[in-house]
């Protein structure tokens, strides 16, 4: 078993920042990818950035320039910085990590962005 830790959460105005963490333990061998979705109210989850074992990175389009992720290899331990958050960022944000063939959810943090 693999769990996913998620924490940095909250409530931030536009413009501001915040930062993400995800921390997986357990059962871990060697973790190939991982990443942050996101889902608001009524939407699909939808891919926010992803990083691979090597640091090889990608991004959804609307938030290239102002995300950026990385990660710990160490600590299996991945980070989404986001800053220039605007409303629509705000949704609940999953970490995400695959193992082989294997992937594996966070439960899940909440990020709202409003004045």
């Amino acid at each position: 078993q693999v769990q996913l830790v998620e924490s940095g959460g909250g409530l931030v105005q536009p413009g501001g920042s915040l930062r993400l963490s995800c921390t997986a333990s357990g059962s871990i061998v060697s973790i190939d990818v991982m990443g942050w979705y996101r889902q608001a109210p009524g939407e699909q989850r939808d891919l926010v950035a992803t990083i691979n074992r090597l640091g090889g990175t990608n991004y959804a389009d609307s938030v290239k320039g102002r995300f950026t992720i990385s990660r710990d290899n160490a600590k299996n331990t991945v980070y989404l910085q986001m800053n220039s958050l605007k409303p629509e960022d705000t949704a609940v944000y999953y970490c995400y990590t695959r193992m082989g063939v294997r992937g594996y959810w966070g439960q899940g943090t909440q990020v709202t962005v409003s004045s």
